[in-house]
């Protein structure tokens, strides 16, 4: 519980007490990894991706109930032109998602993810971050809460994705004032933006950064005056799943804000997770340098919807079950290399 009261006193005191890897079951992975049928290594990331998921488990690698959790929020900077799609397809797409009509449904079934969508106040809209603080700090902790409830399902594996019209200007401003640069350093066409329109985008970025000069040296900050509230959401997903031995996959460059906020709180702070793809939206390569990590997939792939990340989960899977069911050298009678 905080000391002073105030709202985010609560979620730094998580990043505080964030739980480190599992020494003994990384032991034990590495260990079986050894006397399993085939030459060392040579399954190459799927056992580092075992390990990963022992170290985070505490335990034997198991992929038995993974979750796609998508968050859909609204953002009042729509109202500056930033995006080719008007804010009533948010909502719309939510529809979708319940209707399994969209990209996200068919690659859940694929490789049988569960799949849960959360609208976030989708009719109220955050303020305009170039005239206002897009959440106040009640709000935005209260929404990061939120995300943590995605953990009440007990996955064993969880994936994290977006949909919000606009929301790719609102990572790019993030991104902006977490690592530095204008706007032009990390904006990209989102939904299919050019010429005057990109510009245009540019621009609203900047203007507001410029007006939320001087308050931006706290992550929580950055997050509450220039986020939404689906990045709020992501951000707690990732931190509530640190505290519960849940491993996570992080979309594309929206959801990856999200995790950058919490990075730059505390650099360990996303050792849990796996970054499923590199996207084509300009500027992730730069984030995902910045923060240290190698995407598992480069599907030049821009859709958000935690598609990137859903797919990454199908390799996991495969992983996780390479090591536990593949034969030991002795189960199969196999003669190991001396």
């Amino acid at each position: 519980m905080s000391t002073t009261g105030l709202p985010f006193d609560d979620i730094r005191d998580l990043v505080r007490t964030m739980p480190g890897p599992d020494g003994a079951a990384v032991h034990a992975a590495r260990h079986r990894e050894e006397d399993l049928t085939k030459p060392a290594g040579s399954l190459g990331r799927l056992e580092e991706l075992a390990q990963w998921l022992a170290a985070w488990q505490g335990g034997v690698p198991h992929v038995e109930r993974p979750l796609v959790a998508v968050f859909a929020g609204n953002h009042g900077v729509t109202a500056k032109g930033v995006s080719a799609y008007p804010p009533e397809v948010t909502a719309q797409m939510v529809a979708n998602f319940a209707a399994g009509g969209a990209a996200i449904n068919q690659i859940c079934a694929a490789y049988d993810l569960g799949l849960k969508v959360y609208d976030l106040a989708l009719e109220i809209p955050t303020d305009d971050f170039t005239e206002a603080a897009a959440m106040d700090e009640k709000t935005c902790a209260a929404t990061m809460a939120f995300g943590m409830e995605v953990l009440m399902d007990k996955p064993d594996l969880l994936c994290i994705g977006e949909m919000g019209i606009g929301n790719t200007t609102v990572a790019a401003a993030v991104y902006a004032a977490l690592f530095g640069g204008s706007g032009a350093d990390w904006a990209g066409a989102g939904t299919g933006l050019s010429g005057e329109d990109m510009a245009r985008k540019v621009a609203v970025i900047d203007q507001g950064l410029a007006f939320h000069k001087g308050h931006l040296s706290d992550p929580l900050e950055v997050l509450r005056r220039l986020g939404g509230r689906e990045i709020a959401a992501m951000a707690g997903a990732i931190l509530g799943a640190r505290h519960q031995n849940v491993p996570v996959i992080v979309d594309g460059f929206v959801a990856t804000s999200a995790a950058a906020v919490l990075h730059k709180m505390d650099p360990r702070a996303l050792d849990h997770c796996l970054f499923g793809h590199v996207s084509a939206e300009r500027g992730h390569m730069q984030a995902l340098e910045t923060l240290g990590k190698v995407p598992l997939l480069a599907l030049g792939m821009r859709l958000g919807e935690g598609t990137g990340a859903a797919l990454a989960a199908g390799i996991v899977k495969a992983a996780a079950r390479c090591h536990r069911d593949m034969a030991t050298f002795s189960q199969a009678a196999v003669t190991n290399r001396h």
